[in-house]
């Protein structure tokens, strides 16, 4: 489950004795624990907007004048709350301010809705449907493909490049995913694939061929896309490898 960890230092508190937090980052991070932060500027170079009846209202300045304030973030995956709270004793900053420890909502499935998007990109293959693949991409989106050999920016090139691909196979492809493992931060995910691809090429030949497939995700409203992709083969070098 993810964590708010907000950092809340205080004007009054004498910050010379204070451990430096760096070490703090290195542990959690290499723990699997803080997934990221950052620290934030002064509340004197914040600002605060309002909108009443209609009118936007900004004022320069914290949205509360008190001595303790919000001085930095970070997002940390723990089991528990009580794994998060031990992650929060040990920050510096709880030395001399207050560290606000905060659960998300749990009502997103962005591991799911990732997996979602990729099979429906398989039904898409597998009907060599290029309106319905496409829409599984974003507008930016950047690709490299082994078939051509090149990488396509943008969505106009890739649809070139898929239109090219779907003309040398007739009939349905199957397209196999071998495995998946998803990594999903916030707004952004990747994943890694093991991919199977099978068809039958306009000249009658068979085709099967297994690829690794390297997937970059970003969150675009309330969809995932494909902003990221990288497909590659196995190559073999004609080096044997010494096993003994």
């Amino acid at each position: 489950m993810k964590y708010m960890l907000l950092v809340c230092g205080d004007d009054t508190a004498d910050a010379t004795g204070m451990a430096p937090v760096e070490p703090w980052v290195e542990e959690l991070g290499d723990r699997g624990v803080r997934l990221h932060g950052h620290r934030l500027r002064l509340p004197s170079e914040a600002v605060t907007v309002r909108v009443r009846g209609g009118e936007v209202l900004r004022t320069d300045g914290p949205f509360a004048e008190t001595k303790e304030y919000v001085a930095g973030f970070d997002i940390l995956e723990c089991h528990s709350m009580e794994e998060a709270i031990e992650a929060a004793a040990k920050h510096p900053v709880a030395t001399i301010g207050a560290m606000e420890v905060r659960p998300f909502w749990e009502d997103e499935d962005a591991e799911g809705e990732i997996r979602r998007l990729d099979a429906e990109l398989t039904l898409a293959v597998r009907d060599r449907d290029i309106e319905r693949a496409l829409a599984c991409y974003a507008p930016d989106v950047e690709v490299f493909h082994p078939m051509s050999g090149l990488e396509q920016q943008g969505i106009d090139a890739f649809r070139k490049s898929q239109e090219w691909w779907f003309s040398t196979v007739t009939g349905p492809v199957d397209r196999e995913v071998l495995e998946f493992r998803v990594r999903v931060d916030e707004s952004v995910a990747f994943s890694h694939a093991l991919v199977r691809m099978r068809a039958t090429l306009t000249t009658g030949e068979p085709l099967d061929s297994t690829v690794r497939v390297t997937t970059g995700y970003r969150l675009v409203a309330d969809r995932w896309l494909i902003v990221h992709q990288h497909m590659s083969v196995p190559f073999d070098a004609g080096i044997e490898e010494d096993r003994s």
